[in-house]
Formats: structure tokens, sequence, C-alpha cells
């Protein structure tokens, strides 16, 4: 049986009033009590709103792992063209 990953969503204004949603994905190296994470994916284009970010960010999810959410063993989907990889 396949267990969850472990993903957050979190929105980042980068300029005033441009707002990207971005996915992260612990990574297994955490040290004294800090849980770091990767970039699986961010927005490419800015929203005019944090709630419009949030909501596209959950839509992103939603595309990569579906209605189950992120599992170990799941194929990796393909990247969108709303959105750019991690820099």
């Amino acid at each position: 049986m396949s267990t969850l990953r472990n993903v957050a969503l979190t929105v980042q204004e980068l300029e005033a009033g441009e707002f990207h949603w971005v996915l992260l994905e612990a990574v297994d190296c955490a040290v004294d009590d800090v849980l770091p994470y990767a970039v699986l994916e961010a927005a490419a284009e800015p929203l005019r709103s944090y709630s419009d970010a949030l909501v596209a960010g959950v839509a992103a999810m939603r595309r990569l792992f579906g209605r189950d959410g992120p599992r170990t063993g799941q194929p990796a989907a393909a990247p969108a063209s709303a959105a750019h990889p991690p820099r």
C-alpha cells in the first residue's frame, strides 16, 4: 500500500501585488528539528491575490496528484505549461 508523500503548498508575494503558488516536498535530510523542502513546481506567472494563487496551487496539486493526493510509487506528472520547473 502506498503512503502519502509530504507535499506542501505555499504562496509567495515576490513583488508587491504579485502572488505565486509553490509546491514543495520534504526531503530526507532533517537536521535538528528542521524539515527541509525542495521545490516541486511553481507558478510561472503571478496572480493578482493571495487567494487566487492559493486556489491555483490547489488546482496544480489536483492536476499532478489526482483526488487521492501525492502517494509514494505514483508516476511523476508531466510539467504543465502554466508552471515552470524549480530553479
